[in-house]
């Protein structure tokens, strides 16, 4: 049980096995269903999750329309982390897109195991650091790049997304319709062929 999560973590600070065994007693394994919620707007984050398998959709609400943030496959931290930190209502949604495994640790247990084994501690920062630097990086992105600039970017670090993710949820990651994103993809594609 746990074995991503435990090479994830003894590739990122050096664990011994009886430290690493310590995953098993602090954190608890999730299968999400397609569709299905790991985090829902309106209430606390209480955890931080790994995802084992499969990917999850961040979005918020605006105006009844859904905001993608980003999107997150295998090896990554899923977390609001305004929420989890502050202990206050969250805005952010977080969705399987497709059937889910995620090695889960509440808030409470990991204060537990910080306070058994403080390697956790350097590792805890060491994740933060980062999702905020993914974070940093959309917003970057968002805020300096053209549509077909973030669209390329995307293709060359993740280029899983466009075989597992519905294009209506990558067009709303990256800020433009469907039908603009097709366009994109064409205009792409057409170039390279030439």
């Amino acid at each position: 049980m746990y074995n991503k999560l435990k090479i994830y973590c003894k590739q990122t600070i050096p664990l011994t096995d009886k430290e690493l065994d310590l995953i098993d007693d602090y954190f608890e394994s999730r299968i999400l269903k397609k569709k299905e919620y790991l985090l829902q707007d309106g209430r606390v984050c209480n955890f931080l999750a790994f995802i084992d398998e499969g990917s999850i959709r961040h979005f918020h609400i605006k105006d009844g329309e859904e905001k993608t943030c980003d999107i997150s496959f295998e090896n990554f931290w899923v977390t609001d982390f305004q929420s989890f930190t502050n202990n206050t209502i969250c805005i952010m949604n977080l969705q399987a897109m497709e059937r889910t495994t995620v090695s889960l640790i509440r808030k409470e247990n990991l204060l537990n195991l910080y306070k058994e084994c403080n390697k956790y501690e350097t590792f805890g920062r060491l994740m933060a650091e980062k999702v905020a630097q993914r974070a940093t990086e959309i917003a970057m992105s968002l805020s300096s790049e053209k549509p077909e600039e973030r669209f390329c970017n995307l293709i060359k670090k993740q280029p899983e997304l466009f075989q597992r993710i519905p294009q209506k949820y990558i067009a709303n990651f990256l800020g433009i319709s469907p039908e603009s994103l097709s366009r994109i993809r064409k205009r792409i594609y057409t170039k390279e062929k030439s």
